[in-house]
């Protein structure tokens, strides 16, 4: 398949295909004899499908590289595989905790001001208070 066949397959751009290629996250990629494009197979599509699943979880070019190098060696670097997978998913269970307590506080603070719109005083001070309550926790996620 093309470059675009595998950019629409795998939802990685061209210039990320190519990028991959020249780090060695993927081929090298074979290439047409007469005209010299590139031409990649379904071991290459699924190679950048693991690829892209792994982009969206924020995964970085090293850990990818690791990722791709312990897939070729399969069940003796399983161990391995598992934990930078991991290691990446308390990362990301890190970050949804310091979502939530931005959550929290875009709520409370928008429960503030809506209280103040309708002139509610003892709802204003109640939103008051949730603020006050979250503030430190989103002291501590900013540090």
């Amino acid at each position: 398949m093309t470059i675009q066949d595998a950019s629409r397959r795998s939802g990685l751009s061209e210039p990320t295909l190519r990028y991959y290629e020249d780090v060695g996250l993927v081929g090298p990629i074979a290439r047409d004899d007469s005209s010299g494009h590139r031409r990649y197979d379904d071991r290459d599509l699924d190679s950048l499908q693991v690829l892209a699943c792994l982009r969206a979880m924020g995964v970085g070019i090293e850990d990818m590289r690791t990722y791709q190098a312990n897939r070729a060696l399969g069940s003796a670097a399983a161990a391995e595989q598992r934990d930078l997978l991991l290691r990446h998913a308390t990362r990301i269970e890190k970050e949804i905790q310091t979502l939530h307590v931005h959550l929290d506080y875009l709520g409370a603070k928008a429960a503030l001001w809506d209280a103040r719109d309708r002139g509610d005083a003892a709802g204003e001070a109640e939103a008051r208070a949730r603020v006050d309550e979250i503030v430190p926790s989103l002291q501590a996620v900013i540090r």
